[in-house]
């Protein structure tokens, strides 16, 4: 029986009464590449198929806290796209002149257009997440710290995505649900492998924490943006393979709801490639 992952609209969420680790879609290794493979050879023709329609453009956002494998996810589950219709952006630190526009500018200007996939690695969620736990930031971005704040944030969010979804661009929303002692874990790891020691500072063990202030900065925009047009999925991430089949699952699921097809020639395409194709045989 599958696990349910999307949040309902306006679903109040208690992160702890969501699994961080269910048991496996997989018997093994083998299995889990067999089916992963499968699911990459579908979304392959799928976004084959978007790029030709250019009828619509799909974004996607991971969010979670460190370690929970975005980076992973992405890598894994898009690793058979085409890379001229698909565009990865990950969002650090804003810049001065970020910082000087409103919150959503930075990310809306890196939207994808229609026939192709837009991946957000971080999005404009940080600015209800991490701001909410360190509102410091809101001062940097001369916002005045007010308790209305974050309700016309959730606002202003919930109006672009409808304006999104609306004008043909599908929106799935991943939050990589990891457990604190599996976080734990895998920042352990980065020690002990040498080649991942560039993934880990003492910033990464101060945001620790406050695992229990993220975990309500979370709770609350899910339960506020998760809408019937743009719904959050929250995926179980303490076993990474598990999470990629999920978050493939999804994606290919949505991409085949849009019944993308390549497009027909009509009466006057098929006469100028009956004219190409004389010129072609002389």
């Amino acid at each position: 029986m599958s696990v349910r992952l999307n949040v309902h609209p306006g679903e109040k969420i208690d992160l702890s009464e969501w699994a961080t680790l269910t048991p496996p879609e997989y018997t093994g290794k083998d299995d889990y590449q067999a089916q992963l493979t499968q699911q990459v050879t579908e979304l392959s023709d799928l976004q084959s198929r978007l790029y030709a329609a250019n009828s619509h453009a799909l974004l996607i956002i991971f969010q979670a806290m460190d370690a929970a494998g975005k980076d992973g996810a992405i890598q894994h589950v898009m690793s058979g796209v085409n890379p001229q219709g698909c565009q990865v952006f990950s969002f650090k630190h804003p810049s001065a002149v970020e910082l000087a526009h409103d919150f959503l500018w930075r990310t809306t200007r890196e939207l994808p257009e229609r026939g192709r996939i837009g991946i957000f690695n971080r999005s404009y969620y940080e600015e209800v997440l991490i701001a909410r736990v360190h509102p410091e930031i809101l001062q940097a971005e001369a916002v005045t710290t007010h308790r209305h704040v974050w309700k016309k944030r959730y606002a202003s969010i919930n109006g672009l995505e409808q304006h999104l979804h609306g004008n043909g661009t599908r929106i799935i929303k991943f939050f990589l649900h990891i457990s604190k002692e599996e976080q734990r874990r895998r920042f352990l790891d980065r020690i002990d492998t040498p080649e991942k020691n560039w993934k880990l500072s003492m910033a990464d063990i101060e945001e620790r924490t406050y695992w229990k202030d993220y975990m309500k900065a979370y709770e609350a925009c899910l339960s506020a943006t998760s809408s019937k047009h743009a719904a959050w999925h929250i995926i179980p991430a303490d076993d990474k393979r598990n999470a990629r089949l999920m978050v493939a699952r999804v994606i290919v699921e949505t991409l085949q709801g849009l019944d993308l097809a390549y497009p027909k020639p009509d009466a006057a395409r098929l006469s100028e490639l009956q004219d190409i194709r004389r010129q072609l045989m002389r």
